[in-house]
């Protein structure tokens, strides 16, 4: 249902802006207290859950071969990788007209034979789970009712998205099949899993490869180990996932995909995929062409909303992104907004990763124009229509300088897909000048002052 006036949109529910009521609404742990910001893990379900489409990065990609003088082949369409029919059609189904940049080069190899083992990494949104389904559901023989393409990844939530991914993408290729190896799947002992595809989570996987011996790992020709940034986190996975690993055949193809590669990672990658190819795309450029950026000397909370309004009145069509550093400041926030009437959602690290979804798609179909947030919401969000994002409060570390690299995640959900946006930062004392002469400092640009009391020069900046 659409959220009617008055109305602040939390999670999945919609509740009256009374103060202090959001509290009863949002989820607490075992123990009663709030839940904390997002793990690693719950940030890469949510990003799963909310891509629609392909981060429009212009990043270079690098290979590392084990020879160097082996020519390399990368392809501009998926026509020429000699999809099969139905994969084609499924792919094209899915939205993707091109394939993205870690995409040209990760699927050659990916699909080549001899198969080559590989390790990939690049951030969220640049298609790496679509390339290893797509390699997966290649390498099937559907005729075989046996698993033949494993992949595991660090938890429940994550091994259901990537099954959404493949099942979206093989929707015209119904003779292959997908078992969930994760809690709650149970096959009766005894009896074999007939699907060519098994996704799971390590400790499930290895239950059922050595103590329910529902399927034979001998038999696998793919291995994906997806997330292995956030695999090695977490306690146990690590060592299963080698356990694993050690239970495949020598010829197995063995893709390993990481958003970072820390040391600890590149040990584990190293452990679990022999002799690879390595790619990865150069680091992303801290590029500001696309957003105007300003601040706003106000003098207390009350003259910054009094500056909000006056910033977001300007503009009636698209929307806007407000972030607080607070989760007590954005719900203060959101109920002032909500007595000027405007559609608000508040968005905070209390809510459960699929409550944060729902909150992210109703912001996305237009149903809210305003999205109130922490930090939560600063990484990995596109909505094409947000022109403005405002800093309310200023991002700071935890010695109270300048988190620039918080900031520059916070003004990227505008400016998107090659379109102009604005960042406004609200600025109410000494201390947030001082962040701010920091940021332009560090990025090397000038954040130019503003006077949000004229609506003409504001009006003429927005045009």
């Amino acid at each position: 249902m659409d959220a009617a006036p008055g109305r602040i949109v939390i999670g999945c529910w919609l509740m009256d802006a009374a103060p202090g009521r959001a509290a009863d609404w949002l989820p607490v742990d075992a123990d009663g207290r709030r839940a904390s910001v997002m793990a690693p893990a719950e940030q890469s379900l949510l990003n799963k859950l909310i891509r629609h489409n392909l981060v429009n990065n212009q990043n270079q990609v690098e290979v590392l071969q084990r020879d160097p003088s082996s020519p390399l082949f990368s392809v501009k369409t998926f026509e020429e990788l000699r999809l099969k029919p139905q994969l084609l059609q499924g792919v094209y189904n899915m939205g993707f007209n091109r394939p993205s940049r870690i995409q040209e080069n990760a699927l050659p190899m990916m699909l080549a034979e001899p198969y080559q083992n590989l390790i990939a990494q690049s951030q969220s949104g640049t298609g790496k789970t679509a390339a290893f389904s797509l390699a997966m559901l290649s390498h099937v023989e559907p005729s075989n009712k046996w698993p033949q393409c494993l992949c595991i990844t660090p938890t429940y939530e994550l091994a259901l998205q990537i099954g959404f991914v493949i099942t979206q993408m093989g929707k015209f290729y119904p003779e292959v099949q997908l078992a969930y190896a994760v809690r709650g799947s149970r096959v009766p002992r005894g009896t074999l899993v007939e699907q060519q595809i098994v996704i799971g989570t390590p400790g499930t996987v290895l239950d059922w490869a050595l103590k329910l011996k529902v399927f034979d790992p001998k038999k696998i020709r793919l291995f994906v180990l997806d997330e292995a940034d956030i695999m090695i986190g977490i306690q146990g996975h690590q060592d299963q996932s080698i356990r694993i690993q050690r239970l495949l055949p020598k010829d197995c193809q063995m893709l390993l995909l990481s958003a970072t590669f820390e040391e600890s990672v590149w040990r584990f990658a190293k452990r679990v995929i022999p002799d690879p190819i390595i790619i990865k795309l150069k680091r992303e450029e801290e590029t500001l062409e696309t957003i105007k950026q300003f601040y706003v000397v106000c003098k207390e909370k009350e003259d910054k909303f009094t500056a909000l309004c006056n910033i977001y009145g300007i503009l009636t069509i698209a929307q806007a992104m407000i972030f607080c550093q607070t989760r007590s400041m954005a719900l203060w926030l959101c109920n002032r907004l909500f007595k000027e009437g405007h559609q608000v959602a508040l968005l905070s690290g209390e809510l459960m990763v699929e409550q944060r979804a729902a909150v992210i798609e109703r912001f996305r179909d237009g149903k809210e124009k305003v999205l109130v947030t922490t930090n939560v919401c600063s990484r990995g969000i596109d909505v094409e229509q947000v022109s403005i994002v405002v800093n309310f409060d200023l991002p700071v570390d935890r010695d109270g300088n300048a988190d620039n690299e918080t900031y520059l995640h916070r003004i990227g959900r505008t400016g998107r897909f090659g379109k102009r946006g604005f960042a406004f930062n609200l600025v109410d004392s000494q201390d947030s000048m001082d962040i701010i002469n920091q940021i332009e400092l560090h990025f090397g640009r000038k954040i130019l002052k503003l006077d949000t009391d004229d609506l003409d020069e504001l009006e003429r900046i927005m045009k």
